[in-house]
Protein backbone atom coordinates (compact mmCIF):
# COMPACT_ATOMS: atom_id res chain seq x y z
CA UNK A 1 0.00 0.00 0.00
CA UNK A 2 2.98 2.42 0.71
CA UNK A 3 4.78 1.40 -2.34
CA UNK A 4 1.67 2.51 -4.46
CA UNK A 5 1.38 5.44 -2.55
CA UNK A 6 4.47 6.64 -2.99
CA UNK A 7 4.42 5.80 -7.13
CA UNK A 8 1.37 7.71 -6.98
CA UNK A 9 2.58 10.67 -5.76
CA UNK A 10 5.74 10.02 -8.08
CA UNK A 11 3.43 10.27 -11.03
CA UNK A 12 1.77 13.34 -9.80
CA UNK A 13 4.32 15.49 -8.97
CA UNK A 14 4.75 16.74 -12.53
CA UNK A 15 1.26 17.73 -12.90
CA UNK A 16 1.03 19.39 -9.65
CA UNK A 17 4.21 21.22 -10.22
CA UNK A 18 2.50 22.97 -13.68
CA UNK A 19 1.18 26.14 -12.38
CA UNK A 20 -2.54 27.05 -12.16
CA UNK A 21 -2.21 30.78 -13.14
CA UNK A 22 -2.67 32.41 -16.76
CA UNK A 23 0.77 33.49 -18.47
CA UNK A 24 1.31 36.88 -17.84
CA UNK A 25 -0.13 39.67 -20.37
CA UNK A 26 2.96 39.98 -22.64
CA UNK A 27 4.62 36.92 -21.93
CA UNK A 28 3.38 35.38 -25.14
CA UNK A 29 2.47 38.78 -27.21
CA UNK A 30 4.62 40.52 -29.30
CA UNK A 31 4.74 44.36 -28.87
CA UNK A 32 2.79 46.45 -31.24
CA UNK A 33 5.79 48.45 -32.35
CA UNK A 34 8.19 46.07 -34.46
CA UNK A 35 11.24 48.06 -33.60
CA UNK A 36 10.70 47.43 -29.91
CA UNK A 37 10.05 44.39 -30.25
CA UNK A 38 13.53 43.59 -32.05
CA UNK A 39 15.13 45.25 -29.10
CA UNK A 40 12.88 42.58 -26.97
CA UNK A 41 13.95 39.82 -28.63
CA UNK A 42 17.45 41.01 -28.86
CA UNK A 43 17.12 41.00 -24.55
CA UNK A 44 15.12 37.92 -24.23
CA UNK A 45 17.77 35.78 -26.84
CA UNK A 46 21.06 37.14 -24.25
CA UNK A 47 18.85 35.98 -21.16
CA UNK A 48 18.98 32.77 -19.80
CA UNK A 49 16.08 30.92 -18.19
CA UNK A 50 16.72 30.33 -14.53
CA UNK A 51 14.25 27.51 -14.01
CA UNK A 52 15.73 25.09 -17.48
CA UNK A 53 19.01 26.57 -17.36
CA UNK A 54 20.06 25.16 -20.92
CA UNK A 55 17.36 27.66 -22.99
CA UNK A 56 16.73 31.12 -23.41
CA UNK A 57 13.85 32.82 -21.97
CA UNK A 58 12.76 33.73 -25.70
CA UNK A 59 13.02 29.82 -26.15
CA UNK A 60 11.71 28.01 -22.57
CA UNK A 61 7.91 27.34 -22.00
CA UNK A 62 8.62 28.13 -18.40
CA UNK A 63 6.12 30.13 -16.55
CA UNK A 64 9.03 32.07 -15.06
CA UNK A 65 10.38 32.52 -18.51
CA UNK A 66 7.11 34.04 -19.60
CA UNK A 67 6.93 36.41 -16.77
CA UNK A 68 10.27 37.66 -17.44
CA UNK A 69 9.79 38.35 -20.85
CA UNK A 70 6.44 40.34 -20.35
CA UNK A 71 9.04 41.87 -17.90
CA UNK A 72 11.19 42.97 -20.60
CA UNK A 73 8.57 43.97 -22.77
CA UNK A 74 6.83 45.90 -20.69
CA UNK A 75 10.01 47.95 -19.67
CA UNK A 76 10.86 48.28 -23.57
CA UNK A 77 7.71 49.82 -24.70
CA UNK A 78 7.79 52.08 -21.33
CA UNK A 79 11.09 53.19 -23.27
CA UNK A 80 13.94 52.05 -20.84
CA UNK A 81 17.13 50.98 -22.81
CA UNK A 82 18.03 47.12 -23.29
CA UNK A 83 20.94 47.86 -21.14
CA UNK A 84 19.21 48.87 -17.89
CA UNK A 85 16.80 46.09 -18.31
CA UNK A 86 20.00 43.57 -18.44
CA UNK A 87 21.54 45.57 -15.22
CA UNK A 88 18.16 44.75 -13.20
CA UNK A 89 17.51 41.36 -13.79
CA UNK A 90 21.47 41.01 -13.06
CA UNK A 91 21.00 42.58 -9.76
CA UNK A 92 17.55 41.03 -9.09
CA UNK A 93 18.72 37.36 -9.81
CA UNK A 94 22.51 37.35 -10.24
CA UNK A 95 25.17 36.89 -13.35
CA UNK A 96 23.77 33.59 -14.24
CA UNK A 97 20.69 35.14 -15.48
CA UNK A 98 22.93 36.37 -18.58
CA UNK A 99 24.66 34.23 -21.11
CA UNK A 100 27.72 36.59 -21.17
CA UNK A 101 28.68 37.13 -17.72
CA UNK A 102 31.31 39.72 -16.52
CA UNK A 103 34.58 38.08 -15.72
CA UNK A 104 34.84 38.56 -11.78
CA UNK A 105 35.37 36.65 -8.48
CA UNK A 106 32.19 35.08 -8.73
CA UNK A 107 31.94 33.99 -12.24
CA UNK A 108 35.98 33.25 -13.27
CA UNK A 109 35.49 29.46 -12.80
CA UNK A 110 32.66 29.39 -15.64
CA UNK A 111 35.25 31.39 -18.04
CA UNK A 112 37.92 29.09 -16.88
CA UNK A 113 36.44 25.71 -16.94
CA UNK A 114 36.41 25.56 -20.53
CA UNK A 115 39.87 26.25 -21.01
CA UNK A 116 40.86 23.83 -18.18
CA UNK A 117 38.66 20.73 -19.75
CA UNK A 118 40.61 21.17 -23.32
CA UNK A 119 43.94 21.18 -21.29
CA UNK A 120 42.45 18.13 -19.36
CA UNK A 121 41.36 16.40 -22.27
CA UNK A 122 44.84 17.01 -24.50
CA UNK A 123 46.74 15.49 -21.70
CA UNK A 124 44.67 12.52 -21.75
CA UNK A 125 44.53 12.62 -25.28
CA UNK A 126 48.22 12.42 -25.24
CA UNK A 127 49.03 9.82 -22.71
CA UNK A 128 46.80 7.42 -24.56
CA UNK A 129 48.54 8.10 -27.96
CA UNK A 130 52.00 7.40 -26.11
CA UNK A 131 50.74 4.07 -24.58
CA UNK A 132 49.23 2.76 -28.30
CA UNK A 133 52.70 3.99 -29.34
CA UNK A 134 54.70 1.37 -27.06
Amino acid sequence: MKRALLLLALIAAPVAADPSTPPAALANTQLRDPAQEAKARDLMATLRCLVCQGQSIADSDASMAGDMRAFVRSRIAAGETPESIRAWLIERYGDYVSYDPPLGAATWPLWLAPIALLVVGAVIARSSFRRRRR
